[in-house]
C-alpha cells in the first residue's frame, strides 16, 4: 500500500461517510421518527441529529474531502488549464462545481432548519442530496489515468 493509496482511501471514507449519513437520515431515521415520534419529540431528535451531521461536516468531512482531495489532484498533476480539457479535467470539474454547490445547499439547510422554515429545509435536505449523489457519480465517472 502506498501513501497514494492511503490518501484515497482517506477520501472515499469521508464521502462514503458523508452521502451514506444523509442516505440514513433520509431513508432510516426520518420515516421512523416520523411514525414513532410525536412532534415535539421528532424535532428535538432531528435537531440534535442535524447539529451532528453539521458538527461532523465541519470537523471532519471538509478538512479530509479539501485536504484528501488537493493532494489527489496536486499528484496527479492536475492544474487549473487542464480542467478544462475533455476527460478527466471537465469530469473533475464538474466534480468540484457540484460539490461546491452541494456545500452551499447543506449550508442553506442549516439555516432554514435554524430559522424554522421547514418546507425550505425540506426542499435544501433534498436537493444536497441528490446532488451529493451526483458527485459520487461523476467520481466513478473519472477515468483511471
Amino acid at each position: 500500500m502506498t501513501l497514494w493509496t492511503l490518501v484515497r482511501f482517506l477520501h472515499v471514507l469521508s464521502a462514503m461517510l458523508w452521502v451514506g449519513g444523509q442516505l440514513t437520515v433520509s431513508l432510516i431515521v426520518l420515516p421512523l421518527a416520523r411514525r414513532r415520534l410525536d412532534a415535539e419529540q421528532r424535532g428535538a431528535v432531528l435537531t440534535a441529529i442535524g447539529k451532528r451531521f453539521g458538527q461532523f461536516t465541519v470537523a471532519f468531512f471538509l478538512p479530509v474531502q479539501l485536504g484528501t482531495g488537493i493532494a489527489l489532484a496536486w499528484h496527479k498533476g492536475v492544474t487549473w488549464a487542464s480542467l478544462a480539457e475533455p476527460g478527466y479535467g471537465r469530469i473533475l470539474a464538474a466534480k468540484l462545481l457540484l460539490f461546491c454547490a452541494v456545500m452551499v445547499v447543506s449550508a442553506l439547510h442549516g439555516a432554514a432548519s435554524t430559522r424554522g422554515r421547514p418546507r425550505f429545509a425540506r426542499a435544501m435536505a433534498v436537493t444536497g442530496l441528490v446532488a451529493s449523489v451526483g458527485v459520487v457519480l461523476l467520481a466513478t465517472a473519472l477515468p483511471a489515468t
